[in-house]
């Protein structure tokens, strides 16, 4: 895969529910990066999951819209979580496979909280829905009708949560796009190309011969991890800037040539 980005630089971004703090530090990195190391046709490719959990989902979408208008170029997917928002606004009832979205193990409370509509479990449903519609603006429900399931180039597919094995990719289901675990994870299978994905959490980014997982856990960890892909090339964005990163390999192992790879946890993380 000598030319597996097609002439560009990717940077894959995992899983921020609602950590914009942890963004700003990536997006910052990722510039920094670009002006030691520029590149004429880099590539921001975020893989879903924007709201729920953290405090400032409003302040994420805020941000990735800027993004968008900016001089970046950039690829945005959408999530299961945020698709549970145009769920919930068409159907205040709506539960996904278990949970309610206001459930405290979706998170949704945190992401109504965020456009100030607080205490949610503590109101009427009916006006929880109610002020959360008023208060979401119109521009993030068209920013999330923009996001993607999935975006290719070269030799690597890019999508929330993973796809279905023996599938070809237009014929793949959105619920699996944005929900699947088994069969993909434990798939042997090679697709034809590597599925870059998060969703799934891990605790170290984990780099397999048929795809590799991005979500380590932002809102517990706080960790926000950056994939970097250019031709051949996989690496991680650092403070010192890409290290190499073998198939097989995981985070916090030694590099061949000294030092960790892994070394902005301190950064990512907020403190």
């Amino acid at each position: 895969m000598s030319d597996a980005t097609e002439g560009q630089r990717i940077y894959a971004i995992g899983d921020v529910h609602g950590r914009l703090d942890l963004l700003d530090a990536m997006l910052a990195r990722l510039r920094a990066d670009l002006a030691a190391r520029p590149h004429p046709r880099p590539l921001l490719v975020m893989l879903g999951d924007y709201v729920d959990r953290g405090p400032s989902s409003r302040g994420v979408l805020d941000r990735l819209i800027g993004i968008e208008a900016s001089d970046l170029p950039s690829v945005f997917l959408l999530g299961n979580h945020d698709s549970y928002i145009e769920a919930y606004l068409s159907d205040p009832e709506w539960y996904d496979r278990t949970y309610h979205w206001l459930h405290s193990a979706m998170g949704g409370g945190a992401t109504l909280a965020s456009y100030g509509v607080r205490d949610a479990h503590e109101r009427d449903p009916r006006a929880t829905h109610d002020a959360f519609a008023a208060a979401f603006p119109a521009e993030h429900a068209a920013f999330l009708d923009r996001c993607r399931l999935w975006h290719r180039i070269g030799g690597y597919v890019f999508v929330h949560a993973g796809i279905r094995p023996g599938v070809p990719m237009e014929a793949q289901n959105r619920d699996d796009l944005i929900w699947i675990r088994e069969p993909f994870l434990s798939s042997r299978r090679d697709f034809g190309f590597k599925v870059v994905h998060g969703h799934t959490i891990v605790p170290r980014v984990e780099h397999h011969p048929n795809r590799i997982a991005v979500d380590t856990g932002a809102v517990r960890s706080g960790k926000l991890s950056c994939l970097l892909l250019e031709g051949a090339e996989v690496a991680l964005l650092e403070a010192s800037g890409p290290v190499p990163w073998p198939e097989g390999s995981g985070l916090g192992e030694p590099a061949p040539g000294g030092g960790l790879r892994f070394g902005l946890r301190r950064l990512w993380s907020g403190r």
